[in-house]
């Protein structure tokens, strides 16, 4: 049986002796010291990674090793420890372990207030390290796809983006009703939609009735607005509730149509037929002219369904107005019709001068048979019937 050290009665004190001989530079006194300790079974963490930053002063790499892994053994999420292995395996050649340690000594730091400036600059430099390794990286899997394939598919560039961090993955986030299954696109082709053509035939008529409409500076009301039976009821985000500068005229709204508003744009309602709108009692459809003045931004948020798209047929549009869904942001143009995901988080602004207009309805998702449809609406029902009224809906 081999013999045991015998333990160190104070071994506090024998750990400040090594970190002062370490500080003088004397280095290989201040091992000693360290493995003292470490052979008696009394080292922490503190004294494994000191023995480390020895070794490695003594250019003893395989002790530092050691060394440096004893201290993580006992504190495995310390930032010095974790980037102190990381630049040893940096220093041999072991790229891919050395930026999988300098990644969890980034991660390691949640909080930056109030780091020591030294600390700072270490954790800099291990973000360098972690971003030269994800450009070095993006060029191997880029220039391997070039050479199998030539042009990027469209869906194999978006993974490219989001995996190295170029965009974040937006997933569907209604804020009332979820159904499960449906892929998270943010804009859908609207050639895929045998009604948009004709919609966009009619554009220019539905703009006359706009304007006309638009000669009456009464007529729209702001699109979020409180309901005074239930006050403060959730339905503000970001500052949008009863928001003048974001404006609605409804010629339908919550499954109804307002009749003294389609009275004055026949047309737009005539051309509104052609068009699947979706169907849900005291819900849905709801088409409205949405009013956006210049300057506004609406600030990030979700819708509350994601069985249903939304649409927009733009009639007013002085440029500078974009709309983000995701990580894509589109301008509006005249008289185009498109249609998106708004359970994706969207936000949109008017930088320009001038009041911005579209015409925006909700149709069915593609991806939905009609029978689930129903049933979406039976649910609907339902709720109603058990609530004993139909709540607020905002489209």
């Amino acid at each position: 049986m081999a013999e045991q050290p015998a333990p160190v009665h104070d071994p506090r004190s024998l750990a400040q002796a090594g970190i002062a001989a370490l500080r003088s530079g004397k280095f290989t006194d201040a091992l000693k010291l360290f493995n003292r300790l470490i052979k008696a079974g009394q080292a922490d963490a503190s004294v494994f990674y000191a023995s480390a930053v020895a070794c490695q002063q003594l250019a003893d790499t395989a002790g530092a090793r050691k060394a440096v892994d004893g201290a993580l053994a006992r504190d495995g999420s310390n930032f010095q420890f974790l980037l102190f292995k990381a630049d040893l395996l940096a220093a041999s050649g072991a790229n891919r372990e050395a930026t999988t340690l300098y990644l969890a000594a980034v991660r390691a730091v949640p909080n930056r207030d109030g780091l020591p400036p030294q600390m700072r600059r270490e954790l800099e430099r291990a973000e360098q390290q972690c971003h030269a390794s994800t450009v070095d990286l993006e060029e191997v899997v880029r220039r391997r796809l070039a050479a199998g394939n030539g042009a990027l598919l469209p869906r194999i560039a978006d993974t490219l983006e989001l995996m190295f961090g170029h965009k974040q993955p937006f997933v569907q986030r209604p804020r009332y009703f979820y159904f499960p299954g449906l892929a998270p696109v943010p804009f859908f082709d609207p050639r895929e939609f045998d009604w948009v053509p004709k919609l966009e035939a009619n554009a220019d008529r539905i703009r006359d009735e706009l304007c006309e409409v638009m000669r009456d500076h009464a007529a729209f009301r702001p699109y979020v607005e409180g309901n005074p039976n239930l006050p403060g009821d959730g339905h503000d985000q970001n500052g949008m509730l009863n928001n003048p500068d974001w404006g609605a005229f409804y010629l339908w709204k919550n499954g109804a149509l307002v009749e003294e508003n389609a009275a004055r744009c026949p047309s737009s309602v005539k051309a509104m037929s052609s068009v699947p709108l979706t169907c849900i009692p005291n819900r849905s459809p709801s088409v409205l002219f949405s009013l956006l003045r210049p300057g506004a931004h609406i600030p990030p948020h979700n819708g509350l369904i994601n069985t249903r798209l939304i649409a927009h047929l733009p009639l007013i549009v002085p440029g500078k107005c974009r709309l983000r869904v995701g990580n894509e942001t589109r301008e509006w143009v005249r008289g185009k019709v498109w249609l998106f995901d708004d359970t994706i988080e969207h936000e949109a602004w008017n930088d320009s001068n001038e009041t911005r207009v579209i015409l925006l309805f909700e149709v069915n998702r593609p991806d939905i048979t009609a029978e689930e449809q129903r049933s979406v609406s039976e649910i609907f029902s339902a709720i109603d019937a058990h609530s004993g009224r139909a709540p607020a809906w905002e489209i």
